[in-house]
């Protein structure tokens, strides 16, 4: 199996900075995506950024210029760091990997539990 570890939320003013990690673990093969979604709610969950193989690092127009996504191989980990936030940003932010498992051809899509962004006017 694969575990996806999330850190980081909280509450925050508008135009501060968060920090997301996340870190996967488990019987990872290689992982083809990796990132953030986040939903709002009454909305349906969304991209925010990631990271997929073969095709780079894609992110929402909303936060473009704002949020930067960066990877440590080694470590499996992701992190999405989050400037000049607005209160649009307020959501549940989930982190999102997509995996081949050792021994597997199919690749499995493994979603974190979820943390609280919170961003007051």
């Amino acid at each position: 199996q694969v575990q996806l570890v999330e850190s980081g939320g909280g509450l925050v003013q508008a135009g501060g900075s968060l920090r997301l990690s996340c870190a996967a673990s488990g019987s990872i093969f290689r992982l083809n995506a990796m990132g953030w979604y986040r939903q709002a709610p009454g909305k349906e969950r969304e991209l925010v950024a990631g990271i997929f193989s073969g095709a780079g690092t894609n992110y929402a127009d909303s936060v473009k210029g704002r949020f930067t996504l960066s990877g440590d191989s080694a470590k499996n980990t992701v992190y999405l760091q989050m400037n000049s936030l607005k209160p649009e940003d307020t959501a549940v932010y989930y982190c999102h990997a997509r995996v081949q498992r050792m021994g597997y051809v199919t690749q499995y899509e493994y979603w974190g539990q979820g943390t609280q962004v919170t961003v007051s006017s």
